[in-house]
C-alpha cells in the first residue's frame, strides 16, 4: 500500500523513531491502538446521554431548581463543544498522548466527584470537570488515529469503526443509565467509569505513540481563551433558543453576539500570526470545508429531529423510555453496518458520490416517516429508521474521512476539533432551528380548541407534555378535545419538521457534489490530497523531466508515473 512503501525512507513529522516503523514491522500494533482509543471514545460519547435518563432520580434526591437542573444537563456538552479547539491543538504542542492521558485522570476524578455529589451545585461542577476531560479526549483519539494509519485505505476503515462505536456509544447511554438507576442509584451512572479509566491510564500509556505538531512559535494563549469564550457564548445562546427562549431575549441575543465577536476577532488573528493556532488555510480547500459543512449540515437536520421522534413514541404512542429505546436501536445498528462497511464504499464509490448518496439515503428515510401518525406503525417507523442510521453515517464517515485527509500529521488536532466543534455546532442548531419549526407547526392547532379558555390553550401550546397536563386539569369533553387537538397537531408540526429536515439534506447532498470524485490513496504522511502536495508532485516530476538521467536511479523516479497519475486524477476531480 503506499502508506507502507516508503515508510523507512521518509520521516513523518511528529512521529516517533519507535512508531514510523509501524507500518512495515509491527502493523498489528496500531490496531491495537485504535482499539484502546475507541474504548475512550466509547465512555465520553455514554456519558453524553447517560445522565438524560436519571434525572428524575436526581430531582429527587438532590431537589435542585429549574435553573440548576438545566445547567446539570447542559454544562457537560457546553463546556465540552467550547473547549474542543483549544484542547485539540494544545495537543499538536505538547503532544497528543499526554493530553489524551490527562483527559483520562480528570474524567476519571470528575467522575467520582458527580457520582457521590452532596448538592446541585458539586454536581454542576462536577459536569463541568467531565466536559473538560471530555474535550481533551474526543480530539486527541482522532489525531492519534491520523497519526498511526497514514495509508488512507486503512486510516478510512479506522474511522469507520471509530464512528461505529461513536453511534454504539450514544444509543447505549439512555439503555446503560436506565439499567443502573433502576438496579442501583443515579450517581451509578458515573462510577462506571471509574474502573475503565483505571484500566485506560496504564494501558494508554504503555501502548499509545506519543507525537506533536512542528511547534513552531510559541503557542497563541491569547488565541485559544478567545476561541473558547467566543464558542462557549454561542453554543450557550443557542442551547437557549433550543429550550424555548426567544432568539431577541436578552440573556440569548448578547451571548451570541458577543460570542460572534470574539470568533470574528480570533479569525483575524490567525490570518495575521506566522505559527497560528490553527490552520485556517485548510478551508480553502474544497475537500476541507465542504467536508466540515456536511458535518453541520447532517448534524443539524436530524439532532433535533431524533429528539421529536423521542417525544412522539412516547407522547403519542405511549411507549415507555425502555420501549422507545428499543424502537430507535435498529437506526444504531444500520449505522454500525455503515461505519464498518464505509471503507470499503469509499474506495469503490469515491467521497463525492458516497456523501451524496448518503445525504439522498438520509432525505428520503426522513420523507417516509411522514407516514407516522397518531397510530403505531413498526413496519414503517424499523425501515424507515434503517435506512435513517445508514444514510446517516454513510454521510459523517466519508465527511469525516475525508476532512481528516486534508490535514497534515502535524495539524490533525486542529483538524480533528474542527470536526467535532463542528458536529457539536450542528446539533446544538439542529435543536433550535427544528424545535422552532415543531413549535410554530403545533401552537396554532391547540390555540383556540372549542371549548377551552385561551388561557388553557396558550399553555398547552408550549409543548404537548404540558397540553397533557392541561387536558388532566380541565377534565371533561373540554379536556379530551384539548388531548385529541393537542396530538393532531403535534404529528402535523412533526411532519412539517421532517419536511424541512428533507430539504436541509437535499442541500447537504447538493453541496457534496464540490467534493472530490475519488478516493486518492497516495502517501498520506502530509497533507492528504491537497493542493500544496499537488503542487510540490508538480515540481518534483518537472525536475526529473530536465534531468531524465535521474529517471532510472532511486525511488523518486520509479515513482514518478505513479505521481504523474495521481495529479492528474487530483486536477480532475
Amino acid at each position: 500500500m503506499s502508506g507502507t512503501t516508503t515508510a523507512g525512507t521518509r520521516r513523518t513529522a511528529g512521529v516517533p523513531r519507535q512508531w514510523r516503523g509501524t507500518e512495515a514491522g509491527g502493523g498489528a500494533n496500531r490496531w491495537i491502538v485504535l482499539l484502546v482509543l475507541c474504548v475512550s471514545l466509547l465512555l465520553v460519547a455514554v456519558d453524553a446521554t447517560v445522565l438524560h435518563v436519571a434525572v428524575p432520580a436526581v430531582t429527587e434526591d438532590l431537589r435542585p431548581g429549574a435553573i440548576e437542573l438545566l445547567w446539570i444537563v447542559d454544562v457537560y456538552p457546553l463546556v465540552c463543544a467550547s473547549l474542543l479547539i483549544l484542547f485539540g491543538t494544545l495537543g499538536d504542542r505538547v503532544g497528543r498522548r499526554r493530553v489524551l492521558l490527562l483527559g483520562y485522570g480528570l474524567f476519571g476524578a470528575a467522575s467520582a466527584l458527580a457520582a457521590f455529589a452532596p448538592n446541585p451545585q458539586i454536581l454542576i461542577v462536577a459536569r463541568a470537570l467531565l466536559g473538560v476531560g471530555g474535550a481533551m479526549i474526543m480530539p486527541a483519539t482522532l489525531s492519534i488515529l491520523r497519526q498511526v494509519f497514514p495509508d488512507r485505505r486503512e486510516r478510512a476503515l479506522a474511522i469507520g469503526v471509530w464512528s461505529a462505536v461513536a453511534a454504539v456509544g450514544a444509543a447505549v447511554g439512555p439503555l446503560l443509565g436506565g439499567f443502573l438507576v433502576e438496579n442501583f442509584w443515579w450517581g451509578s451512572v458515573f462510577l462506571v467509569n471509574l474502573p475503565l479509566m483505571a484500566v485506560a491510564l496504564p494501558v494508554g500509556r504503555w501502548l499509545l505513540p506519543e507525537s506533536t505538531g512542528d511547534r513552531n512559535g510559541p503557542w497563541d494563549v491569547l488565541g485559544a481563551v478567545m476561541a473558547a469564550c467566543g464558542l462557549f457564548c454561542v453554543v450557550f445562546g443557542v442551547k437557549r433558543v433550543g429550550s424555548g427562549a426567544g432568539l431577541l431575549n436578552a440573556v440569548t441575543a448578547a451571548p451570541v453576539l458577543f460570542g460572534v465577536v470574539l470568533l470574528v476577532l480570533f479569525v483575524r488573528r490567525q490570518r495575521r500570526r506566522t505559527h497560528p493556532l490553527v490552520d485556517l488555510r485548510l478551508f480553502a480547500r474544497p475537500a476541507f470545508s465542504i467536508s466540515v459543512g456536511c458535518i453541520v449540515l447532517a448534524l443539524l437536520a436530524l439532532v433535533g429531529l431524533e429528539l421529536i421522534a423521542a417525544q412522539y413514541l412516547q407522547l403519542v404512542l405511549g411507549l415507555t423510555p425502555l420501549e422507545t429505546g428499543l424502537r430507535l436501536l435498529p437506526l444504531t445498528f444500520a449505522a454500525m453496518a455503515a461505519g464498518l462497511v464505509g471503507s470499503r464504499m469509499l474506495q469503490w464509490l469515491g467521497p463525492r458520490l458516497m456523501v451524496a448518496v448518503g445525504f439522498a439515503l438520509t432525505a428520503l428515510a426522513v420523507l417516509s416517516l411522514t407516514a407516522m401518525g397518531q397510530h403505531d406503525r413498526p413496519a414503517v417507523l424499523v425501515g424507515g429508521f434503517i435506512v435513517l442510521g445508514f444514510g446517516l453515517e454513510t454521510t459523517l464517515f466519508s465527511a469525516y474521512e475525508s476532512m481528516l485527509n486534508e490535514a497534515s500529521t502535524g495539524s490533525a488536532g486542529g483538524a480533528a476539533a474542527i470536526g467535532e466543534t463542528s458536529y457539536q455546532l450542528g446539533a446544538g442548531i439542529g435543536i433550535a432551528l427544528l424545535g422552532s419549526v415543531m413549535n410554530a407547526a403545533y401552537k396554532p392547532g391547540v390555540s383556540s380548541v372549542p371549548g377551552v379558555p385561551a388561557s388553557a390553550g396558550s399553555e398547552a401550546g408550549q409543548s404537548l407534555g404540558a397540553a397533557y397536563k392541561v387536558s388532566d386539569r380541565l377534565g371533561g369533553h373540554a379536556g379530551e378535545a384539548l388531548r385529541s387537538a393537542a396530538r393532531a397537531a403535534f404529528v402535523h408540526g412533526l411532519h412539517v419538521t421532517l419536511a424541512v429536515s428533507a430539504g436541509l439534506l437535499l442541500l447537504g447532498a447538493l453541496a457534496a457534489l464540490r467534493l472530490p470524485r475519488v478516493m486518492e490513496c497516495a502517501d498520506d504522511d502530509e497533507p492528504g490530497a491537497g493542493a500544496a502536495r499537488d503542487q510540490d508532485q508538480d515540481r518534483q516530476d518537472q525536475d526529473l523531466q530536465d534531468h531524465p538521467d535521474h529517471q532510472d536511479h532511486g525511488q523518486d523516479g520509479a515513482d514518478a508515473p505513479a505521481r504523474r497519475d495521481r495529479a492528474a486524477v487530483a486536477a480532475e476531480s
